[in-house]
């Protein structure tokens, strides 16, 4: 039987409340918190935040706070990868973005409408 988190990155029904998917939410969460309270100058903090936070993105990454996602560990991201202010990525299921983008304010509105 697959569990709740196979369920969700497979796109079927699952439970949110599951403890596995609440703890890996917790998780993302307070290294989220971190990672948007961190000051523009502190690049090696954010990039340590950003290891834990997303683990499968390539070199380059870069994400000006406030940033906010699900999950974090569903994200893989390609090399110099840009993603604007006030970017939410909701990552129930595997998201990837490829090499050398910029996802700016106009492109999340575009996505999300």
């Amino acid at each position: 039987m697959p569990t709740e988190k196979e369920k969700m990155l497979a796109g079927e029904l699952y439970d949110p409340l599951d403890k596995q998917l609440s703890e890996e939410r917790l998780r993302a969460r307070l290294l989220i918190k971190e990672l948007n309270e961190t000051s523009e100058d502190d690049v090696e903090k954010r990039n340590a935040i950003l290891k834990k936070l997303i683990p499968d993105a390539g070199p380059g990454l870069w994400l000006q706070p406030p940033f906010y996602c699900d999950y974090g560990t569903n994200i893989r991201i390609g090399e110099k990868v840009f993603f604007n202010f006030n970017y939410h990525l909701g990552n129930v299921y595997r998201e990837k973005t490829d090499y050398k983008t910029s996802i700016d304010y106009f492109q999340k509105a575009l996505e999300i409408k």
